[in-house]
């Protein structure tokens, strides 16, 4: 007989869903990281896979054609560190 608390997946109910575009950028979510994303623009190449990679699009070009993170949204998951064609960004841990 199966547990009478177990539901499948169509009978869990929807948790939190975002209803207004860009709802995210009123919420700094930049203080969850431990380590924190830096680019060495000597072996950076300019090619944006960086910013193509991002899950929250944080990262943006700056004037020079770099790219750099928007630390109050960065939460540092590292996809950008391990996607980086050069190796040209590195994790640095938060300053306390």
């Amino acid at each position: 007989m199966a547990d009478k608390y177990e539901l499948s997946w169509k009978e869990i109910p929807m948790g939190f869903v975002f209803d207004k575009p860009m709802a995210s950028r009123e919420n700094l979510t930049g203080s969850w990281r431990s380590e924190r994303p830096v680019w060495d623009h000597s072996k950076c190449i300019k090619c944006g896979v960086c910013y193509m990679y991002c899950p929250e699009g944080c990262i943006h070009e700056t004037e020079e054609g770099y790219f750099q993170a928007d630390y109050d949204y960065c939460k540092g998951c590292g996809i950008c560190v391990q996607e980086c064609w050069t190796q040209c960004i590195k994790f640095v841990p938060e300053e306390s």
